[in-house]
């Protein structure tokens, strides 16, 4: 009878210890949390007036 490999066995003890340990790293950086949330606000702003720009052009246009 063959034996058992248990090296997979304790790479999924490991993995799941990896897991558990990981600590919350939003909580640890909020400066890079804040500056995406910046980033993304001033980025939907900017698509939203270039969207308002095409339909109003296409609303004179067809006027």
């Amino acid at each position: 009878m063959a034996a058992i490999d248990m090296s997979l066995v304790a790479r999924s003890e490991m993995a799941a210890q990896h897991l558990m340990k990981r600590k919350n790293w939003a909580a640890r950086e909020p400066g890079v949390i804040l500056v995406f949330a910046i980033v993304g606000a001033v980025a939907l702003l900017l698509i939203g007036l270039f969207v308002q720009k095409k339909i109003a052009a296409r609303k004179a246009a067809s006027a």
